[in-house]
């Protein structure tokens, strides 16, 4: 069992960290770049769709659960940046866990990691093709509901659009978005009649395959396929695309907060803490952990090490500064949203696009959805790129199959296999599977990905106090402890039934690592460092 927590020394992640060769991943990332990726993983729907949930649990006080999780993220974000200036290579928090914790450790958080990066791909595609036919509704373009979702959703979709009608028509005095018509409509959708169900059928109008209906989303399909090759393409063109389109959805939170600022209402906030927190902390606290999916992302900066030209410097820059930039924007969206609509009326479904349509300003709905729609290309892009340097990591270590998942191109020095299969199964996730639960999931792999790095640092200012740390978190172990606080509290929030989830994935993800990364392990082995780097 010793050999299960066995680690891999300094020495031969530095020798992994400087190897060259056309099986190594290219260095082109500067801090710019590097930035951007943060702001493109954090920035997306999550800002623009969980504000409206995280309202309903906290009240005008969100402002603070985007506090409380940006803090989080912010204990976890400074273990990252000492981590990813000391070792500069692909892999995250699997690499620091594998430096510190031992292998066992490491495989268990390369496996959660899938949770965050792979799955929230899934989650992040299916949301970009709502927004994507929503975005198409503008110029008359409507998709079959079959082909636009998939089965249970597009039938779950169906039936929602019969039960509006039967809103409009029988409770008309409800506002549509407020916290009183979600709630009539959530009694009709919980249990539909025969009448809506057949009226849903209907409307769905889907081909069948041997007597069943079938659904295919194919805007999240092809969106994550087109996401795959422009990564499989190179790193440096990715990052570029990335900067693009991350210069474009800041531009929409700006205009959010400019635009929105002009109708806010300070009264909305209330003039009490009972006004600002109804449900006081405990609510701010469950808002924090619902929302924390609008920040998810921020450490994929990590997993582009061995793809940054000066990592030392700039891995922290990357990592700091783009939590630093999203918090701020966060918080002032959260404002602006709870300023403008009293937080019993702000829409869950959309909040920002309601708050603006309320006011009279569809075409700045558009824009909205338009900046959505960029924001979670971006955020796919960098899942993708996340989930892929992991595998390229464990691979590279024996624990998955090397000849597949860290087959670098000879032209693009990219890992294109790993990053076809990745990209390949999102897309099919993502065009079959209802995914509101795996997206919940993600949340908790994230939490415990930043529990174990915090609890690394601290490990390794005890057992390696006079290595070289080109960045050093400050005030160790006091802001590793927050971090381990900070995102404890947000896990123990989510749930039972997450926790029930997580531990049958971590299950499964064991059952692979005893049938075959133990046996394939090269430190397992004893292999040398420069054996490692073949």
């Amino acid at each position: 069992m010793a050999n299960l927590f066995a680690t891999k020394s300094m020495d031969v992640l530095m020798a992994e960290s400087e190897a060259t060769g056309e099986n190594t991943l290219k260095r082109s990332l500067g801090p710019f770049q590097l930035t951007a990726l943060g702001v493109g993983a954090v920035i997306g729907a999550g800002i623009f769709v969980l504000a409206g949930l995280g309202a309903h649990y906290a009240g005008p006080g969100l402002m603070l659960s985007f506090v409380l999780s940006g803090l989080g993220c912010a204990f976890a974000g400074l273990c990252y940046a000492e981590f990813a200036a000391m070792i500069p290579l692909a892999g995250s928090a699997y690499t620091y866990a594998y430096a510190t914790l031992g292998e066992l450790v490491a495989w268990i958080i390369g496996w959660d990691l899938t949770l965050e990066y792979a799955m929230g791909a899934s989650t992040v595609s299916s949301g970009w093709s709502n927004h994507f036919i929503e975005l198409m509704q503008i110029f008359h373009i409507r998709f079959p509901l079959w082909l636009a979702y998939d089965h249970w959703t597009a039938l779950g979709v169906a039936v929602d659009n019969i039960c509006r009608q039967i809103m409009a028509s029988n409770y008309a005095s409800l506002i549509p978005g407020t916290q009183e018509y979600i709630a009539q409509l959530g009694v009709l959708k919980a249990a539909p009649t025969a009448d809506i169900l057949s009226r849903a059928h209907v409307l769905l109008n889907a081909p069948t395959l041997f007597g069943h209906e079938i659904g295919l989303n194919l805007p999240a399909f092809v969106i994550a396929l087109l996401v795959t090759t422009i990564l499989a393409i190179g790193i440096q063109e990715s990052a570029k695309f990335n900067s693009f389109i991350v210069v474009m959805k800041v531009a929409v939170v700006l205009f959010v907060l400019g635009l929105g600022s002009h109708y806010v209402h300070p009264a909305n906030w209330g003039h009490s803490w009972h006004q600002f927190a109804p449900f006081g902390f405990a609510g701010i606290g469950s808002g924090a952990a619902y929302i924390f999916f609008a920040y998810i992302g921020f450490d994929a900066v990590s997993t582009t090490a061995q793809e940054a030209k000066n990592p030392q410097r700039d891995l922290p820059i990357g990592i700091i500064v783009s939590l630093s930039v999203c918090t701020l924007l966060y918080i002032g969206v959260a404002a602006v949203l709870t300023g403008m609509v009293p937080w019993q009326q702000v829409s869950i479904e959309a909040p920002i696009a309601r708050a603006f349509l309320d006011r009279g300003l569809p075409w700045a709905s558009d824009i909205i959805t338009a900046g959505a729609l960029a924001g979670l290309t971006s955020v796919m892009l960098v899942m993708l790129l996340g989930q892929t340097r992991v595998l390229y990591a464990m691979a590279n270590d024996g624990l998955l199959p090397k000849k597949f998942f860290a087959e670098v191109h000879h032209k693009y020095r990219t890992p294109f296999k790993n990053t076809f299969l990745v990209g390949s199964i999102a897309a099919v996730v993502g065009a079959l599977t209802p995914i509101d639960d795996i997206g919940k999931m993600v949340n908790i792999g994230t939490l415990l990905a930043f529990v174990i790095v915090c609890i690394s640092i601290i490990v390794l200012r005890k057992t390696d106090p006079d290595k070289v740390r080109p960045f050093r978190t400050p005030w160790v172990p006091v802001i590793p402890a927050l971090g381990v606080l900070f995102n404890g509290y947000m896990m123990i929030k989510l749930g039972w039934l997450n926790w029930a989830r997580l531990i049958v994935w971590l299950v499964i993800g064991l059952i692979v690592y005893f049938t075959y990364g133990q046996k394939h392990s090269r430190v397992q082995r004893g292999e040398l460092p420069g054996e490692l780097a073949d």
